[in-house]
């Protein structure tokens, strides 16, 4: 079977599974089609794998979630619907049109009294952060540029607790990232993160591969056990 037909099963059994336990509601779609409108990349999580974000938030009990990418905030929207009214999630966005898209699509869902945005490259707020002690998180959603995901997944360790639970998106990188290329500075980061996660011995990690209407990739999931 080639890659386009694949392609086209993943969409199908995907937006199966979306209908039944995933549907759109309007901040969602309002959310993706304002994104798009202001020209944002196409690149938000699928609407099934936002729904286990949220379900990975609610089943860690989280009350202190940290998302590295916001893009418009549809990522955000699933994270945060499944803290309690007195939860906080700050999420980090290096654009600021990505951020004031993002932060009127949060509002439109109605979260912004727990949603925090802020602004600028990850690595300058990150210790910011950490002066400010606003950790320990007890999630973290690490969605950016993959360059630099061995030092969010640092930072990440930093801010956490004995108990949090780490999610990065996009490891997979179409099956690349098994191969080293040194020509390609997403599967060289991708791949300085397992290994720093591999050796980390205060981490317990896994990683799957997902196939679905985002192509083929995967994610890490690592929990933080001292």
């Amino acid at each position: 079977m080639s890659q386009s037909n694949d392609q086209e099963r993943w969409t199908t059994v995907d937006r199966y599974l979306t209908d039944l336990l995933a549907p759109a509601d309007e901040a969602l779609t309002a959310a993706l089609a304002d994104s798009t409108a202001a020209g944002l990349p196409e690149i938000a999580v699928a609407p099934n794998q936002g729904k286990l974000l949220h379900l990975l938030v609610a089943a860690q009990g989280a009350r202190n979630v940290l998302e590295i990418g916001t893009l418009g905030g549809y990522s955000t929207i699933w994270l945060a619907r499944a803290l309690p009214a007195d939860g906080r999630l700050i999420t980090l966005e290096y654009s600021p049109e990505h951020a004031d898209v993002a932060r009127a699509n949060i509002a439109r869902a109605g979260l912004e009294k727990i949603v925090e945005v802020r602004t600028g490259a990850a690595l300058d707020t990150l210790p910011l952060l950490e002066q400010e002690e606003a950790g320990p998180f007890d999630f973290v959603f690490i969605d950016a540029d993959k360059v630099n995901n061995p030092h969010y997944v640092s930072w990440a360790l930093k801010l956490s607790r004995p108990g949090t639970l780490i999610v990065v998106d996009n490891v997979v990188r179409n099956g690349r990232v098994a191969t080293a290329d040194p020509d390609d500075a997403a599967i060289t980061g991708t791949r300085e993160m397992f290994e720093l996660v591999a050796r980390e011995p205060r981490l317990d990690a896994t990683a799957v591969q997902t196939v679905g209407t985002k192509g083929y990739d995967g994610l890490l999931l690592a929990r933080v056990v001292s």
